[in-house]
């Protein structure tokens, strides 16, 4: 099984990047969306085969998720529980074996503005994961919007405190893979430096001095089915690149 999550900045600017091509390349049974910046009618959009969701943002042209899924979920729901829903940032499709919860975690902004609600929004939903992990197996997506360890942003002395890289966004972090959570992409490549964002400005991704910040995060148990859980940094479109998890599901 494969799946895809990709912080696209904008869906409708993206979808004039080369969208579609690499959708249709990849082929993947589920393909996840952060950042649409946009309400469901306003993107042309609909490929063959799959279900489609989306949650936006009340406020227009501003955050939203959505996802793609080739086999219908079982339910499908909005936001954590009922609440955190004004942002269009969390979307849980259930599955047979397992529930898939596309996520845009709020920024901490400059000068770490928004970290109260940030450390709400994380509370919030480490409880809610934990709770649907005593169902059945999660698997935990999207842009995180942190770095967790040094390895994981190029610059990071310069950055200590910044949004991003802040101790209490690490920390939260930290707290959800002790609640019974694997990073994928570091469980399986301990050592490996790759990143999934690049600032826009002084021409960061051509020199690579990017943050890892986009996840696959799944519970412990489901790990022994990660085949693999790559970066693509190759693909452009947004400051984001897609990362993937493929699952064995035999």
């Amino acid at each position: 099984m494969k799946l895809i999550s990709w912080n696209v900045n904008g869906f409708r600017a993206c979808l004039q990047k080369g969208f579609a091509d690499f959708f249709a390349a990849e082929d993947a049974d589920i393909f996840c969306l952060q950042e649409t910046k946009m309400q469901p009618d306003q993107a042309d959009f609909a490929p063959e085969g799959y279900h489609i969701y989306f949650h936006s943002a009340v406020k227009k042209g501003y955050s939203g998720t959505a996802v793609f899924t080739k086999k219908e979920p079982l339910s499908v729901s909005c936001g954590l529980d009922g609440a955190h829903t004004d942002e269009g940032r969390v979307i849980t499709c259930e599955y047979e074996d397992f529930y898939f919860v596309c996520c845009y975690v709020p920024n901490a902004q400059q000068e770490l503005k928004r970290i109260d609600y940030r450390e709400e929004f994380e509370d919030a939903m480490r409880a809610y994961l934990s709770k649907l992990d005593k169902t059945k197996p999660v698997v935990y997506c999207g842009d995180l919007n942190v770095a967790h360890e040094p390895i994981d942003l190029k610059n990071d002395k310069a950055n200590e405190g910044k949004a991003g890289y802040s101790v209490q966004e690490r920390t939260k972090l930290e707290l959800l893979l002790g609640a019974g959570f694997s990073d994928t992409f570091r469980k399986l490549y301990p050592d490996k430096v790759e990143y999934s964002w690049w600032s826009y400005r002084s021409r960061a991704r051509e020199k690579n001095a990017g943050w890892r910040i986009d996840y696959f995060i799944v519970s412990d148990r489901l790990m022994d089915k990660v085949a693999d859980s790559e970066i693509l940094t190759d693909v452009m479109g947004s400051d984001h690149c897609p990362v993937r998890l493929t699952l064995n599901t035999d």
